[in-house]
């Protein structure tokens, strides 16, 4: 029986997730649409932000109930589904093409900030000073990138493919009123949601005698991934190839700066000790997001011109997937 309700707890919480966070980012995209923010600046800030939101509340929740390596393995475990999984369907369904110089400058950034996470995870451990680190780091990153965009797009005088995705994408008859009344909605379902997903999902960890880091890295990193990939999915058939691709690499970046940050941080204050990272973490999970981040780069960055991920690179990127998915599951049995 309780196997039942865990199963059902995850599932509703899921569901769940994925709606709220749909209409945090709508009731947040509103307001800033409504103060005179532009699309391109909502687009590379509150909706960056908003997709990775399922995840950093499911952190957050994993932290306070006391299992932060089901945190850290959420936030690994989603940007290598958000890469190998989300990607590779989507480029399945449809090849994706990318031109934009914003998202070309962005992938370095993307790089430098594994290599910053993953100095300050060496040691074998995520304390407080890391977390408060990571999120000042995710603060200077929506700032940066701001100005930047705007930087470029004005000594350009032109509008980037990006820009001109967001705006159509983004909800312009949202009175402000109501605008408030969603994100405040969103927000308060994302938590009951989180907690509803991490109450089965440790359950069931339990019950299966697997630890909290494969749970994070497999059930609930997949889940919390679903926002993207139906995004991912929706703007590729649109011909929205930019937000397509935009949202993972924004959406790793945060998972890595929000997404570990709030658990060091909430494991140090609320219990005064430092998050002890499963061995695994940085000679197996860590290096794969790796590998899967340079594939994209190979794959997207069009060197020459427009950068291209067609279905054989999709399936190789899904094969991937599937294949790692094998190894944690021959290592946790």
């Amino acid at each position: 029986m309780e196997m039942l309700l865990s199963s059902i707890a995850i599932l509703s919480g899921f569901l769940l997730l994925i709606w709220s966070a749909d209409r945090f980012i709508m009731g947040a995209s509103g307001i800033a649409l409504n103060f005179g923010v532009s699309p391109l600046v909502i687009g590379l800030t509150i909706v960056g932000f908003g997709t990775s939101a399922p995840e950093m509340i499911v952190s957050g929740v994993a932290a306070y109930e006391g299992t932060p390596n089901l945190a850290v393995g959420n936030a690994l475990g989603s940007n290598i589904a958000n890469i190998a999984l989300v990607l590779g369907i989507t480029a399945l369904v449809t090849p994706l093409m990318v031109d934009s110089k914003i998202l070309k400058r962005e992938y370095p950034i993307m790089f430098m900030i594994m290599i910053l996470a993953w100095g300050l995870l060496w040691d074998g451990e995520l304390n407080l000073m890391d977390g408060y680190i990571l999120i000042a780091g995710m603060f200077s990153l929506m700032a940066f990138i701001t100005i930047m965009g705007l930087r470029e797009k004005k000594q350009l005088n032109e509008k980037d493919p990006l820009d001109e995705e967001f705006a159509e994408e983004i909800p312009k008859d949202l009175s402000t009123q109501f605008a408030f009344l969603w994100l405040f909605i969103g927000l308060v379902i994302l938590l009951i949601s989180s907690r509803m997903l991490i109450w089965g999902a440790v359950n069931i960890a339990h019950a299966f005698h697997v630890s909290d880091l494969v749970i994070g890295l497999t059930i609930v990193a997949v889940g919390t991934s679903l926002p993207e990939l139906a995004a991912s999915i929706t703007s590729a058939l649109k011909g929205e190839h930019e937000i397509a691709i935009g949202n993972i690499i924004g959406s790793n970046m945060f998972n890595l700066l929000g997404v570990l940050g709030i658990p060091g941080i909430m494991t140090g204050v609320l219990y005064d000790q430092s998050i002890i990272l499963d061995p695994s973490v940085l000679s197996r999970d860590y290096p794969v997001m790796m590998i899967l981040s340079v594939l994209l780069f190979i794959f997207a960055y069009g060197l020459k011109g427009k950068g291209r991920i067609n279905r054989l690179e999709g399936g190789a990127l899904l094969i991937c997937y599937i294949a790692y998915m094998g190894v944690i599951f021959q290592q946790s049995t």
